[in-house]
């Protein structure tokens, strides 16, 4: 059966230690303060299992209205919460609180157990029931299961069991294929053991002997054994109740704490500004005004921050509207996830929200386009939530392999999703994905360079490609284009020669007094053969004509020079058949110095020196500690 958590929430005193007790013979208070108060002040955990139902690990909260911290981390990756309302008071302050976040944090699905039902009449507890169906009425919960129950007698238990079974029925099943993340909301030492920590598994799987990271302090750790419900096993799997034994930097009992996330993906890193869409719960006094500081509850984490109102309007108690969180302390974060806000002072539950981007750009407000692409990142189906993440990115471009974690699906979904709209909405640019507006536009520059290229140096055969990509932003990845030179050649408007690319059909054509020129100019260089005269050595007139280095690099590119080192240009026929002399009297030798080759190539050393390094850089040569080295072709 399936593996869910059960989450209880509720006002302090309405039973619902005394209730996880009687559901599953376990005592969730483990601290002797707990015992002496009797109050419960951390989180604590218990089992409900049985043949044919789904198995459930239940994390039991503190009530007191100073514990909501706990509260809140125990809540984070339920499925399933059971709000306890105890039968002789009814409906109290933190019973509304409690579910305030819980609807925040979207918990699907909700049962509620009236305790202490010995304890009051038939008539007072129709009032309690009627008051709880008010207040869940304007609710995700309105339809929820009410159930009278007694821990002390026993009454309702097995109802109340039924219950919780039909819930768990209607949760969706967890993605295994996910990113593993492990928010942790306890650690602690055991003798023999080390490093231990607590948490329900977000998404993913874990493996005994997996090498992980724990973030947001990005020590490396590796998983010694692991727990799931309290026995030992050789995996866990999301939704889990899981427990870690840490070897390593992040076994270290001092840097690693509650708040602490295990993960295995490189693609999770911390993050310290949010773009989230923040509600304010309906019946608080407060505002959320700009730059407000704000306590933001994520997972496991509690962390200060400022908020900025991207569309500048103070929010009201019901409203929503986009925020950017600038955190005091990072978190580790996805799209999709939930967050609670607690105001800073006096400290109480204000609104959450759901997070759009885990790593946005400073933002200081945004356009109706820029909202509707937020929006999209939210409520779109997955392929519209990539769409949208990738117009948000613009010419930075999105990292693909970082997907997972910028709209919140496992790896094989968010694949398909990109499938989906490449070609029609998206173009992979290397490990980049980037939007149909910026292709196009990114296009034109491709073209208006190679244009002005053509226009400037018509002698050219082609444009360099270190040309074409300044014609792009600065913050454009590199790769970006050259997918764009790639698909401009497959389409035919662009070719590649030489190394460049030029228009499609574009050829070089001399003028009359070009022509003339050229032949001067390849006569000049051609007619001392391998001893050809350097550039500064040319006569004066022939330099100082205008389009004097546009004819010399024609000559390159049309292949009857070669450009040997700088300054000295060869002709190609030369070159060519000083290879097959070097190759027919020295093939196979070994230790040569310049004198060997010397009485091959007739030349000086001016010439000689620079020709070896050109034949070395092409393998002609082989140079080494014990001099040159002709191969055997």
């Amino acid at each position: 059966m399936a593996s869910l958590i059960l989450g209880t929430a509720g006002h302090i005193d309405h039973g619902k230690t005394e209730l996880v007790r009687a559901l599953t013979g376990t005592d969730t208070d483990r601290l002797k303060e707990e015992k002496e108060r009797g109050i419960t002040i951390e989180l604590g955990f218990a089992e409900l299992t049985g043949e044919g139902r789904p198995h459930f690990g239940v994390v039991d909260v503190p009530g007191h209205d100073a514990f909501v911290r706990a509260m809140v981390a125990g809540a984070a990756g339920v499925d399933v919460v059971l709000l306890v309302v105890a039968g002789d008071e009814g409906v109290m302050p933190q019973t509304r609180e409690h579910l305030a976040i819980v609807e925040l944090l979207a918990v699907p699905e909700l049962v509620v157990a009236i305790t202490k039902c010995d304890t009051a009449d038939a008539e007072w507890l129709d009032l309690v029931e009627a008051d709880i169906e008010d207040v869940l009425s304007t609710t995700r919960y309105a339809d929820a299961t009410c159930v009278r129950t007694s821990a002390l007698k026993g009454t309702g238990l097995s109802e109340l069991i039924d219950a919780l079974s039909v819930a768990a029925g209607r949760v969706q099943e967890s993605d295994q294929d996910d990113l593993a993340r492990l928010p942790l909301d306890r650690v602690f030492t055991i003798q023999g053991t080390g490093t231990v920590g607590t948490g329900t598994l977000w998404s993913g799987i874990i493996e005994t002997g997996a090498n992980v990271r724990v973030l947001p302090e990005n020590l490396d750790a590796r998983i010694r054994s692991i727990e799931v419900h309290g026995r030992s096993s050789e995996r866990a799997e999301a939704g889990d109740r899981t427990a870690v034994a840490l070897t390593g930097d992040g076994g270290d009992r001092e840097r690693t704490s509650r708040g602490a996330v295990v993960v295995t993906h490189p693609g999770w890193t911390p993050t310290w500004m949010l773009t989230t869409r923040i509600q304010l719960v309906a019946d608080t006094d407060w505002k959320l005004e700009h730059n407000q500081r704000v306590h933001v509850h994520h997972g496991t984490t509690e962390v200060l921050a400022r908020c900025v109102l991207l569309e500048r309007t103070p929010l009201d108690a019901g409203v929503s509207g986009w925020v950017q969180l600038r955190l005091e302390e990072p978190v580790v974060a996805r799209s999709g996830d939930r967050l609670v806000i607690r105001a800073y002072s006096p400290v109480t539950t204000i609104g959450g929200g759901i997070i759009a981007e885990p790593f946005p750009l400073k933002r200081n407000y945004i356009n109706a386009e820029q909202r509707a692409q937020l929006d999209q990142l939210i409520d779109g189906s997955l392929r519209e939530r990539v769409k949208a993440w990738v117009e948000l990115a613009g010419w930075t471009g999105g990292m693909e392999a970082n997907l997972p974690i910028f709209v919140g699906a496992s790896p094989s979904a968010c694949r398909a999703a990109v499938d989906s709209i490449i070609g029609s909405g998206a173009m992979r640019a290397g490990p980049y994905l980037v939007d149909d507006s910026v292709i196009g536009v990114a296009e034109a520059r491709v073209l208006e360079a190679v244009d002005v290229g053509h226009s400037e140096d018509p002698l050219r055969v082609a444009i360099p490609l270190s040309r074409i990509r300044a014609g792009l932003p600065g913050w454009a990845p590199s790769e970006l284009a050259d997918a764009i030179i790639d698909s401009l050649c497959r389409t035919g408007t662009l070719e590649r020669a030489e190394g460049g690319v030029r228009r499609a059909g574009f050829r070089p054509e001399l003028t009359v007094n070009q022509q003339e020129t050229s032949e001067r100019l390849y006569k000049l260089l051609a007619s001392d053969g391998l001893a050809a005269p350097f550039t500064q050595d040319l006569p004066d007139d022939l330099l100082g004509c205008k389009d004097f280095w546009p004819i010399l690099r024609h000559l390159e590119s049309v292949g009857r020079l070669t450009l040997v080192a700088d300054g000295l240009y060869v002709s190609t026929d030369e070159i060519n058949g000083a290879i097959e002399l070097i190759r027919s009297v020295l093939a196979g030798a070994d230790g040569l110095g310049p004198a060997d080759f010397r009485d091959v190539l007739p030349v000086s050393r001016k010439h000689l020196i620079p020709l070896l390094n050109f034949f070395d850089g092409i393998g002609v040569t082989i140079r080494s500690t014990e001099g040159r080295s002709v191969p055997e072709v």
